[in-house]
């Protein structure tokens, strides 16, 4: 049984000041197997978020079908609710308050025994700072709070709408590191938006990629950039620079190109990767290693979309 399936949902809102109506979602298709990290991705204003409301029922689609747990929503929410948790905006905490005594007041009001709280609060990491006031935290540690509360529940689908946005590279890497346990734990599916494209190669087992409403690609991470092949290479030879002027003179695009081996170059369109090797041969440049660039999952969604990411 699917997680999340949208079919054909349309959804329009009305024009500001008289302007003309936009469409945030058009006849948009969404399927999210259970199981993992399903990476919704697009750029901001694709219609990421408005997907997510109307899964939640926050927001009423014009036309279309979405279903949650194969239960129909907004009609059966209520059967289907207390599965899913989720976190789509800036959480909302009382700031005078601990960490530890925010979560025990909505285990409460949910009727979550107080052990859930420290579960959740492991599985956060912030055992150590729970008894911290909620101001003094961290932008990083309040979406980790957030998160722990929509985990409250134990919940079978667990939503995160943009849970990176507004933080440093040291929040962004915990935030990382939480969704991919949550994804490999096997309990729990997760469904993160995001508009960006490393941190959903990153922790993704299954990508959507949504550009103006509607879905324009979907499938496993590897197939989706499969699908859509460089056709670069990197040559590595002990004289870069000389193999650089030789290709330079041929006509190829070049870049320069270090990893962990050490200098390369980066060959950039190559139709025939031996009509390379033979160029420097004949200069005396012999080819220590010639390996295909595989798309990463930037070059992917720009060569789909044509936007900038």
């Amino acid at each position: 049984m699917p997680a999340v399936v949208m079919e054909a949902v349309t959804k329009t809102y009305r024009g500001r000041r008289g302007g003309p109506p936009q469409r945030a979602l058009d006849d948009l298709d969404l399927l999210v197997e259970e199981g993992g990290v399903h990476g919704f991705l697009g750029p901001n204003g694709s219609g990421k978020t408005t997907s997510i409301r109307v899964l939640l029922g926050l927001v009423a689609a014009d036309s279309g079908t979405a279903r949650l747990f194969d239960r129909p929503v907004p009609q059966a929410l209520p059967e289907v609710v207390g599965h899913v948790g989720a976190l789509v905006e800036t959480p909302l905490f009382f700031p005078n308050f601990s960490g530890r005594r925010n979560l025990r007041l909505l285990a409460e009001v949910a009727g979550v025994p107080r052990s859930r709280v420290e579960e959740c609060l492991d599985t956060v990491d912030l055992r150590e700072r729970a008894d911290d006031r909620f101001k003094g935290y961290s932008l990083g540690m309040k979406q980790r709070l957030g998160i722990a509360a929509a985990l409250l529940k134990a919940p079978r689908l667990l939503v995160l709408d943009e849970p990176s946005n507004g933080l440093d590279p040291a929040g962004i890497r915990d935030v990382r590191e939480l969704i991919r346990r949550l994804g490999r734990d096997g309990r729990t599916t997760v469904l993160l938006s995001s508009h960006l494209l490393a941190e959903i190669q990153q922790v993704a087992d299954s990508v959507t990629i949504l550009t103006r409403g509607r879905r324009v690609a979907h499938g496993p991470v590897a197939e989706v950039l499969a699908a859509r092949p460089t056709r670069d290479v990197v040559v590595r030879v002990p004289d870069r620079d000389g193999a650089a002027a030789v290709l330079h003179a041929a006509g190829f695009a070049l870049s320069p190109f270090d990893d962990a081996h050490g200098p390369a170059l980066a060959v950039h369109e190559v139709a025939a990767p031996g009509e390379v090797t033979r160029l420097l041969a004949q200069q005396g440049h012999y080819v220590e290693e010639l390996t295909p660039v595989h798309a990463d999952l930037e070059t992917a969604f720009l060569a789909i979309t044509g936007d900038p990411a």
